[in-house]
Order: structure tokens, then C-alpha cells, then sequence
């Protein structure tokens, strides 16, 4: 009986009725007007005899006895035991990452990641999510090389006690590649500057940074520019952000984050910034050299991606420019800082210029820092409301950033 060959069911029913003494060259006739073969005739009349009637009217099952590529009860265990250690140590431990952690262990023929994910639904111990897209409707864009672009983004966490911290995590766009991290009582501008010097010292300077809008790493958008962008303009390095209320601009530093609290809420609570600055250290070596990347070609790690591929050319820093009658800028020589209360047209006074704050804030105190290249204003919580560097001379109202007056130049210029 050929493999492919089909018997219809009534055909196989009459072979099954057929009678003892049929007349010699009945078989004969009977295969040629149905369309079978003479051994199929009899394959179906010898299960019969030894299966009974009820089971020849049935197909025979084609499914093999032994399956050497099924999974056995103690490989299922293996992929269970390597899931519930990477959860345990606050990793991802999804199909791909279990796949990735059996296969550098030497385990023999780790099951697929398809058939983990089968495991883990039957087993009750992942989610089951529908609605989520497949991994091949994605598209990523990254940037060609390392140092083409960075990502800076602040999150914030908590440590004992209730105390509120923010952590800096600074990623390069192309190879994921854990820059540097940096721990901050609130999110300022100086504590952006550290982290960015930080890693520059280490990996060379950048050609592009990705940031947010906010007011401690790119103000812009808000009419003015701050320290980091400021700094960063002197190196050639082209300040960037997202379009505001739209963060997937920064989504793979937003999936930084996420994998970080993951991490963190497996380890202690951390007492102090610095407790917490090396748990976040030692996150970043395992990050950057242990833990395969799902975003990456291969799953390779980031450190591997990094060392692929040429470090893109640092950028050239744009020559300073020398006008003829330059305009000089108010800079006190000292540090200082002082409680203002908000007016009732929102507005506050300082070094005999007023500044707009908001008039939302009529009749509340906040706090006043200056240094000899701006101000920050900030809120009793230590929010930053606004940041402002120092006007040329002669201006008297400061506005969103933008100076109104008439500036005088210096009389030494």
C-alpha cells in the first residue's frame, strides 16, 4: 500500500464485508473500478483478521513509535530550574533568554525557543499574551556605529527609609552598550554633566546625544540652553531630543531602565547613594558582558557589539566666534543661594533682573542657585522649575529664556 494512498471510507467498507467466497477475479475487478491497488485490497482484509472490523474501517496511525527529538521530562525540568534562577537574580528570563543561559551552560541540545515558551504555558508559569505584537513586526532604526549616537535618561528610585534618588544610565544607540551610570540626589543639570564626562573619558567623545526635553539635559525647546548643551556644543557634539510627549524616542533607553528595576528589586534595598552607585556598577558589567542582547544581531552581548564595528569619527568642535564689539555677559564672580518668594504676576527679583516663573506659583517660595554661568530655580520639593544662563548686561526682565531689554555692551569691549 502506497504512503500517499487514500481509500474512501465506503470503498474500505465494502473490503471489509467482503465475502469469503467471492468469485476468483472479483478482487481484480473491484480494485480497477474503485481506483486501488490489489495490496491495498489486502493490507485492509489482513487487519481484519487481526485488529477486527472496527479498526480496518480506521486508517492506520502514520505517527512514528519513537520521536528522538522529543523532549523528556528532564529536559523540561532543566529549562524550568535555568528560568527560575534568572528570575530569581532579577534577569530576563523569557524563552530566548533561558535558550541563551542553557546553551552557555554545555547543556546537551537545549529545546528551542519556541518549545520553551510551549513548556512555560504548560507548566503555568508564563504569561499568556495574545495581543502582543510578533517580535518580526518591529523595526528598529540604529544608528550605524559605535559613538554615532548616545541616549541619556534619568529614572527615579527609592532607597530605605522612603528617600527618593534619581539614577543617570547613559547607552549608545548602536551596540546597547552600557556607557555610564551615575547615582544623584535629583535630576540636575550637573549631575547629567558628571555622567556624560564620565563616559567620554572612557569611550571618546560622541557625535550625537539623545535626550529628552527636560530642563536638566536639553532645555531648548524652552528658549534656552543648558550646561550640558553647552558643554557638548564646545566638543562639536550635536545636542538632539525627542518630540515632546512622545518617549518611544528614547526606547531603548526607556528598556535600559526597565531592566535595571528589574535587576534591582532582586537585590538589597540600598541605604546610601553609594550603596546604590555599586549595585548599578556591578549591573552594568553584567549587562555589557554576560547577558546576550535580544536586540542585537545574534544575541551577541553589547561589549561584543561594540567591538564589531569601528568607533564612528569624533565630531570637530565648531571654531569660537569674535565679533568685532562682542556682547558681555553678566557673571558674578561667587556661588550663591537664597529663598525667594513668587510675586503675584509670577515673577521673582534677583541681581536687579526679574525673572518670569509662572503665575500659577504666586505667593510660593522656592529656591534660587547661581553660579558665574546661570541660575536654577527650584521648588521646596528640589524640583527644578527653571535654569537660566546669565544675560547680557543690561537686561533687566528674563522671560522663558528669552532676554528682553537693552543690552549694553561693556565699555571695556
Amino acid at each position: 500500500m502506497k504512503r500517499a494512498e487514500s481509500v474512501d471510507p465506503r470503498v474500505r467498507l465494502a473490503i471489509v464485508r467482503w465475502p469469503d467466497d467471492a468469485p476468483r477475479g472479483a478482487v481484480t475487478t473491484f480494485c480497477a473500478e474503485h481506483g486501488i491497488s490489489r495490496k491495498t485490497f489486502y493490507v485492509i482484509r489482513a487487519r481484519v483478521r487481526e485488529e477486527g472490523p472496527a479498526a480496518a474501517l480506521e486508517p492506520k496511525s502514520r505517527r512514528p513509535k519513537t520521536s528522538p527529538t522529543r523532549i523528556t521530562d528532564e529536559v523540561k525540568q532543566q529549562a524550568l530550574d535555568v528560568r527560575a534562577a534568572l528570575e530569581r537574580s532579577g534577569l530576563d528570563h523569557g524563552p530566548v533568554s533561558v535558550f541563551e543561559r542553557m546553551r552557555s551552560m554545555g547543556l546537551p541540545s537545549p529545546p528551542s525557543p519556541a518549545s520553551l515558551a510551549r513548556i512555560f504555558r504548560e507548566k503555568g508559569v508564563a504569561r499568556v499574551e495574545p495581543k502582543k505584537k510578533p517580535r518580526a513586526a518591529y523595526r528598529r532604526f540604529v544608528y550605524p556605529a559605535p559613538n554615532a549616537c548616545w541616549q541619556l535618561d534619568a529614572t527615579e528610585y527609592v532607597l530605605t527609609q522612603g528617600r527618593t534618588c534619581v539614577i543617570f544610565q547613559l547607552l549608545d544607540d548602536h551596540s546597547r552598550l552600557a556607557l555610564a551610570s551615575h547615582v544623584a540626589d535629583a535630576e540636575t543639570s550637573e549631575a547629567a554633566l558628571a555622567v556624560v564626562r564620565q563616559a567620554i573619558a572612557v569611550h571618546g567623545v560622541p557625535q550625537r546625544l539623545l535626550t529628552d526635553n527636560g530642563t536638566a539635559l536639553n532645555p531648548s525647546r524652552r528658549g534656552w540652553n543648558g550646561k550640558l548643551v553647552t558643554h557638548l556644543a564646545s566638543l562639536g557634539v550635536e545636542a538632539i531630543t525627542g518630540k515632546p510627549g512622545h518617549p518611544t524616542t528614547q526606547g531603548k533607553n526607556e528598556r535600559f531602565h526597565q531592566t535595571l528595576m528589574q535587576w534591582l528589586n532582586k537585590q538589597p534595598l540600598a541605604a546610601t547613594l553609594q550603596e546604590l552607585q555599586k549595585q548599578i556598577d556591578h549591573f552594568d558589567h553584567i549587562y555589557n558582558t554576560q547577558r546576550p542582547h535580544q536586540g542585537l544581531p545574534g544575541r551577541i552581548t553589547p561589549l561584543q557589539a561594540w567591538q564589531a564595528t569601528p568607533v564612528a569619527d569624533p565630531p570637530r568642535p565648531t571654531p569660537a566666534e569674535h565679533p568685532s564689539h562682542p556682547t558681555t555677559t553678566y557673571r558674578p564672580d561667587e556661588n550663591g543661594y537664597r529663598q525667594i518668594t513668587i510675586l503675584s504676576n509670577g515673577s521673582i527679583q534677583l541681581r536687579n533682573i526679574r525673572f518670569q516663573i509662572t503665575s500659577r506659583m504666586a505667593g510660593h517660595t522656592i529656591h534660587a542657585a547661581w553660579d558665574p554661568y546661570g541660575v536654577t530655580f527650584a521648588d521646596l520639593n528640589g524640583e527644578i522649575i527653571a535654569e537660566h544662563p546669565w544675560p547680557p548686561h543690561g537686561t533687566t526682565y528674563v522671560s522663558n529664556g528669552t532676554p528682553r531689554g537693552r543690552p549694553t555692551t561693556s565699555p571695556m569691549s
